[in-house]
């Protein structure tokens, strides 16, 4: 009877609290919009499953704790991952590849390896539209800082506002991993709702004169060029902002495997098995940052009010840049192009499609709208370097 007794009450239903419930069903909400609405699915998926995990009473796979006293620097497990191995459950485990940075740089392998430079290379003007759609990061920096949030903690807040939830990762497991998983789930919703955010402001801020804009077919690039671009690229911003390098470094190592031509074996493994399984690794373990006591709270409402104004700033700064370029330049460009320079590759490019043809059916902008879209990939990096610098 006692054994009886003994194994009730060690039951999860005899111990959960009312906020593990509400985090089960938001847990089952995200399942629902990854699976039927199809929401960025393969890292929301996993990220709704670890946040199930985690929020099971008694199940023992994931230790808030462990990591509060991993971050105190008065405790004896500061910085020890030794602890947090000997002790910790197979999610705190995962999770190391998470706080060393590891997941997300093998995912930007794995990025770069599906990623084609060729319209930012065959137009660099592309570059100063991506970085022109960065600016929803620094507005949402301003305001998180502005309504009570850290520096830090405004800084994780921001990176939102660059559609990469790899970066968004990244800076955050760096500067504010309380938040993360509040952070990671914003990011991925907005990023999947992209079609939705989108179009009212690019309609808004263009006339249907400029949406009907064509533009030049772009000139075709060399194996040469995309051989270099890579190594270039990763010199210069290594040098110049030595906290972006990582993200920078793996981005350009999974193209140029792809673009030189040598390496087909590395290629497939980081665009597939690679990729895939640190997305499991990835999508589980920041769910399970989301516990009842991290995520039911006004921050989270912060979060989620701060990411959507920098998905917007974001994309109206883009758009209004290209208006101004066409101001000092012959060949006008379609601002609807300026709108991908948010790094949601490529659905945000199809966007700038999807309403370049509404205003004209013939019109086609999907090539154009690639070059600010992966430019702001690079920019979101870039952006991630820069307030790791300045607040890390």
């Amino acid at each position: 009877m006692d054994a009886i007794i003994e194994f009730i009450q060690t039951m999860g239903f005899m111990n959960i609290t009312w906020q593990q419930i509400i985090m089960l069903f938001v847990s089952f909400f995200l399942l629902y919009l990854a699976i039927k609405k199809q929401y960025e699915p393969l890292l929301l998926l996993p990220i709704a499953f670890g946040m199930l995990l985690t929020n099971l009473p008694g199940a023992n796979m994931f230790h808030q704790e462990l990591w509060d006293a991993f971050l105190n620097p008065a405790s004896d497990m500061y910085h020890s991952y030794g602890a947090i191995l000997k002790e910790g459950g197979l999610l705190d485990v995962l999770y190391i590849g998470v706080k060393a940075g590891v997941y997300p740089c093998l995912i930007f392998i794995g990025v770069g390896a599906m990623t084609d430079f060729g319209p930012l290379i065959a137009n660099p003007k592309s570059f100063i539209l991506g970085a022109a759609a960065q600016l929803g990061i620094f507005i949402a920096f301003l305001g998180a800082n502005a309504i009570g949030f850290t520096p830090a903690e405004a800084g994780s807040i921001g990176i939102i506002g660059g559609a990469d939830g790899p970066t968004s990762i990244f800076l955050t497991s760096k500067l504010a991993p309380h938040l993360l998983g509040p952070i990671a789930i914003a990011a991925y919703s907005y990023m999947a709702l992209v079609p939705v955010i989108q179009p009212p402001i690019m309609k808004l801020l263009t006339t249907e004169a400029e949406r009907k804009i064509k533009m030049k077919q772009l000139r075709a690039v060399g194996k040469t060029e995309k051989i270099v671009f890579p190594i270039i690229i990763t010199a210069i911003v290594a040098l110049v902002l030595p906290d972006a390098a990582p993200l920078i470094g793996c981005l350009m190592l999974g193209n140029l495997m792809k673009e030189c031509g040598v390496v087909e074996r590395l290629t497939k493994t980081a665009q597939n098995e690679l990729m895939n399984i640190v997305v499991i690794f990835l999508g589980l373990t920041v769910g399970a940052t989301a516990t009842a006591g991290t995520f039911l709270t006004l921050k989270t409402l912060g979060i989620l009010l701060m990411g959507i104004i920098a998905f917007c700033f974001g994309t109206a700064g883009g758009v209004l840049l290209a208006k101004v370029m066409n101001l000092f330049s012959k060949e006008k460009i379609n601002p609807l192009i300026g709108s991908a320079g948010v790094s949601a590759v490529p659905m945000a490019a199809r966007v700038s499609q999807m309403e370049g043809a509404k205003a004209d059916p013939s019109n086609f902008l999907l090539m154009h709208a690639m070059g600010p879209n992966v430019a702001g990939v690079i920019g979101s990096a870039v952006a991630a370097g820069i307030l790791l610098t300045m607040l890390g």
